[in-house]
């Protein structure tokens, strides 16, 4: 069964100069290891493709039950360059959940 990130976790976003940061958190914690196993770098990377130019970097947080990861060259310059609307990058967390992944048993 498919079905979009939204439905199992939420997100949270942050910036240091182009570098975009996006963390992902299950509602449940027992989703953990099944984001784990499905929201690779690879996956991270073919959804962002227009948009993160840099490498991707993932970090496992167990004992917070959550993903983090570190994109490069991902905010079009970073706060004080870029002409985009959102320098930040916070809308890119929701865009994050908007990823469709492949639930097991379906």
């Amino acid at each position: 069964m498919s079905t979009k990130l939204y439905n199992i976790a939420h997100s949270r976003a942050g910036d240091k100069g182009n570098t975009l940061i996006l963390s992902l958190i299950p509602y449940d914690e027992k989703n953990y290891e099944l984001l784990c196993k499905l929201v690779t770098v690879d996956k991270v990377k073919e959804h962002f493709k227009e948009i993160i130019h840099g490498p991707i970097v993932r970090y496992e947080l167990p004992n917070i039950s959550a993903l983090q990861f570190v994109c490069q060259q991902a905010l079009a310059g970073g706060v004080t360059t870029s002409l985009v609307m959102d320098t930040h990058g916070k809308t890119l967390s929701y865009a994050l959940l908007e990823m469709c992944i492949e639930l097991p048993g379906g």
